[in-house]
Formats: C-alpha cells, structure tokens, sequence
C-alpha cells in the first residue's frame, strides 16, 4: 500500500506567526498533530540536537512522526545523526551536506561515504537538492546524479529556480534538467519560488504562474514516485521559513500568514496524490 505523509517543518513554527513570538514546543507539536500532519521535520541547522530531544515526548504524546533534517559539517559526523534518527524512529534522514568541495570528481567521495554510513546504520538518507551544500548547484547535482546511482534525493526544488534565475515559461531543456531531480527523488518540499525570491506568498495574484509551476513539479515528481513504488511512504514536507525566507514589510512584519498557506500547499499536495490514484 502507497501512501502520502504530509510533514510540517519545526524551523517554520519558529516564530508561528507575525508577533515574532516562538512558540512552546508542547504547543507546537498540539497544533501540528490537531491540523492532520503526518510529522514534524526536525531541523538540525535551525536548532539544535537538544532541541530535538526536548521536543520528542510531545512528537510521542501526539503520534507525530519524526523527521531529522541534518546538516553535517564534516564527514564523520553524520554518523551520530543517523543514530539519533534511528533511536527517534524517523522514516530518513534529510541531508543538507556542509561538506562540499568546489568539484564534482572532490563532491563523489563525500556523497559515497555518506550513503555508505547510512547503509551500514540501516538508515536511509536523502540528499536535499539546497543552496549552500554539496547539492548546491543544480548542473553540479546531476553530474553526482551520474557519478553516484544510488544516490537519492529530497526535491526541494525551490533553491534551483532561484539559483539558476529560471524565468517562465521554462525552456524544455530547463525543465528536462528538473526532471532528472524528480527521477531520482524519494520526497518533496513544499515551497514556491520565483526566479530571485526563495519564498513566495501563494496567494497574491502576480506569484500565480510560479504556484502553477509547482504544482506541476509536484505532479512530475508524485507521479514519478508512484510509478517506481508499489507501496510505501511518500512524504511531502511544508517547509516555509521564517524571516529571512518570509519577505517582510517596511516595519519587519510578515506579509503572508505562512501557517495559513502551508495548509493550502498540502491541499495541494493531497489534491495531486488523490487525482493520481490516492493510497492503495
């Protein structure tokens, strides 16, 4: 059996809303669990490995499933990271590699290694395609594609519309780049973007044709998954970040309720996934 897990993201709880007030951890997971979300992503670059053990009773009390977001500064030590994931029962672990060397034939290894580890663990890992990583780069990111078969990915394809200032429509050589992503992808991130801003607000008309395009992406890449799994989970993260990500007004405030859209994205998502043929 094939299902969709939809996570939301602890970094985009991180402060909930305009008041710039962070939640308690205790009332973040409530919340979560009372909106339907399958989980919660634990981001280890927005917190902390503390964080994430003060928060795991809440996860256990509300039924939420953990997902550890990592971000390893040498090679070795993702090593504890997948341990921690294990013990915390998370489907995989998200790695936002901060080991990256300036070439693909220096990036191989590092990427070879780290599957390695996870292999030996029996913790899976997916490789999210990110700015400021060893998937920094999406050109850099298929050669690795190439070089490393095993290697899987976590689409978040937000970065590499930003990265490569892809302006609509996309070519269909642009776009056939996007889709070797989602061939090799294993979950999706929910996140629109636009040619120079990582987050859009998906609600304000002009960002219309960026929605749009994601939701293509989405489809390309859901139906991609499905057609290579039989049965399994598929997780689809919301993952809209605070300020920086969030764009602000002149007086520092938010302009969109990102807790409000990120429920609209998993609409979306669950819309795509039953059109698609729903679970079963």
């Amino acid at each position: 059996m094939r299902r969709l897990q939809v996570f939301q993201s602890l970094w985009a709880m991180q402060p909930h809303d305009a008041s710039g007030q962070a939640l308690p951890l205790d009332r973040v997971a409530g919340m979560v669990a009372e909106a339907g979300y399958a989980g919660l992503a634990i981001d280890l670059g927005a917190s902390d490995v503390a964080v994430a053990h003060a928060i795991r009773p809440h996860l256990q009390r509300e039924g939420l499933l953990p997902l550890i977001v990592a971000f390893p500064r040498a090679v070795k030590s993702l090593r504890d990271t997948l341990l921690m994931a294990q013990d915390f029962g998370a489907p995989f672990v998200n790695v936002v590699g901060q080991v990256f060397p300036l070439t693909v034939a220096g990036a191989i290894p590092v990427v070879r290694e780290w599957i390695e580890m996870s292999e030996r663990i029996g913790m899976p890992v997916q490789f999210e395609t990110h700015r400021n990583c060893i998937t920094n780069d999406l050109f850099a990111t298929l050669s690795l594609l190439d070089a490393v078969p095993e290697m899987r990915l976590a689409a978040d394809l937000s970065h590499y519309l930003v990265d490569r200032e892809f302006k609509l429509p996309l070519q269909s050589w642009e776009r056939g780049l996007l889709t070797r992503c989602l061939a090799r992808s294993d979950s999706f991130q929910g996140r629109v973007s636009g040619r120079q801003q990582i987050q859009l607000q998906i609600n304000f008309p002009q960002h219309a044709p960026w929605v749009a395009l994601f939701r293509s992406l989405w489809e390309e890449g859901f139906a991609s998954w499905r057609n290579r799994n039989d049965s399994g989970d598929m997780v689809f993260l919301c993952e809209l970040g605070p300020p920086e990500y969030a764009m602000t007004d002149a007086d520092g405030r938010e302009m969109s309720n990102r807790w409000d859209e990120a429920l609209q994205i998993r609409a979306m998502a669950k819309d795509i996934w039953n059109r698609l043929g729903g679970d079963g």
